[in-house]
């Protein structure tokens, strides 16, 4: 079996993976804060790797990997929504983590290993935040809990921003109890009316960074192979992971970090006001899970995703195609090496998708299948993915017999019933589509 490569954003280069321990890989991915149902963007680093966490379990054994992916419900955006809707928060965050769930497991990707949720870890935070303050990392200010990252001599080495842009992207607003404009939030104080739980420094809550830090912490370990999420947790969220972490262990904290790239819209942010804002489940009700999957697949993980609704339809087309090819035909045993190795070069699904392509004939249809199944395609039956496809009062049996009526017609040069047959299945709203491989059907647009 070829190596596995994969970028490390903090070395800037593409890198072997060597686990820490083979028969235990640990990879966690950050999850969504449930405070209303999740974008069309939200899917993408839950796509991208679940296709990670398949191939891990492919290299090391089902039982070797662990992939924790958090739910974040303690947050300011789901407390105003509960405050909006007259509910307690746990109403918000458990309804929309049940969507969310519900949404990436029909866009094909594998369960967790574990989902924690931050509500459960205030013990193992305010544990962190003592440490921190013992080792001189943290200091309490007003009722806050701040870390000091003057403390820290490599802070912003994953980011690799300069001390202004640190200042800039600081999530905390400028503050007279901060000891350094670049200082972070570990606990704020709730006032009577928000959401608090008591702590040594008074009611409050914790901070986003704190949140991962402690979950990682305990269910992962204090050193992990894998962190990943999109570009837009560099900074601050990651490179205030790796602050609180390594500082209250005084030792590494990840050996990979992965992100991935944007996804657009029609070659445009996605935005409200723009109107080109799709959640992931107004996406999946239009074009179903395994073609939004495939055309959130067809860009590399780490390059920017421009999604449309024209390729998500060509991308239905394509699955089109395969399902046909492998109709009754059941999977090879074992996942083609080209789609392997495509995979194991950093996640290169674009290469693995011509890799399938490449295999979309009679003659290695067995070994499609197997190849789309490892990326989570082709995971239903041909009835259930063509119902709908048929136009009423059209069965599947009467266009495959016209087809093969109509192949017969071309091989006695029969051509004017090969039209007829083409012309009839066309009024009835089925188009041919003939290659060198044969010829498919779809419904007319």
């Amino acid at each position: 079996m070829n190596e596995l490569f994969i970028y490390n954003t903090e070395a800037r280069k593409k890198e072997r993976f060597i686990p820490i321990d083979p028969k235990n890989v640990r990879m966690y991915v950050c999850g969504v804060t449930v405070y209303g149902n999740a974008h069309i963007g939200n899917a993408r680093p839950y796509t991208a790797f679940d296709i990670l966490f398949r191939l891990l379990r492919h290299r090391y054994g089902e039982d070797h990997v662990t992939y924790a992916r958090n739910i974040t419900d303690i947050d300011d955006k789901i407390m105003q929504r509960a405050t909006d809707e007259g509910v307690g928060i746990k109403a918000i965050s458990r309804r929309y983590a049940k969507i969310f769930q519900a949404d990436i497991a029909e866009l094909g990707s594998l369960v967790p290993t574990l989902e924690p949720k931050a509500t459960d870890h205030l013990p193992e935070m305010i544990k962190m935040m003592r440490t921190l303050i013992e080792k001189g990392h943290a200091y309490e200010a007003e009722g806050h809990v701040m870390f000091d990252v003057t403390s820290m001599s490599n802070y912003g080495r994953l980011s690799r921003h300069s001390r202004d842009e640190l200042v800039a992207g600081a999530r905390v607003d400028v503050a007279p109890y901060k000891r350094d404009a670049a200082d972070f939030v570990l606990w704020k104080p709730s006032s009577k009316d928000q959401v608090g739980w008591g702590s040594p420094w008074g009611r409050g809550r914790p901070g986003w960074h704190l949140e991962c830090s402690c979950m990682i912490e305990k269910h992962l370990g204090v050193e992990i192979d894998i962190h990943a999420g999109g570009q837009d947790l560099i900074f601050p969220h990651h490179e205030n992971e790796i602050a609180q972490s390594e500082c209250a262990h005084g030792h590494n904290f990840v050996r990979y970090w992965m992100h991935n790239g944007y996804l657009t819209v029609d070659g445009v942010k996605m935005s409200k006001s723009l109107g080109n804002f799709h959640t992931i489940r107004e996406v999946l009700d239009q074009h179903g899970g395994e073609a939004t999957r495939l055309s959130l697949l067809t860009a590399h993980y780490r390059q920017p995703v421009d999604f449309s609704h024209d390729n998500a339809t060509e991308q239905k087309r394509r699955l089109d195609r395969w399902y046909r090819l492998t109709d009754g035909i059941e999977a090879s045993d074992t996942v083609p090496e080209t789609v392997i190795d495509a995979l194991s070069d950093d996640l290169n699904t674009p290469m693995a998708i011509a890799a399938l392509d490449a295999l979309a004939s009679p003659k290695t249809a067995a070994d499609l299948k197997a190849g789309a199944n490892f990326m989570g395609f082709l995971m239903q039956s041909n009835e259930s993915w063509f119902r709908g496809e048929v136009p009423e009062g059209v069965s599947t049996e009467a266009i495959e017999a016209m087809i093969q009526a109509r192949n017969q017609a071309r091989l006695n040069k029969d051509f004017a019933e090969s039209d007829r047959i083409r012309d009839s299945l066309l009024e009835q709203g089925i188009v041919l589509e003939d290659s060198a491989d044969g010829t498919i059907w779809r419904r007319a647009d």
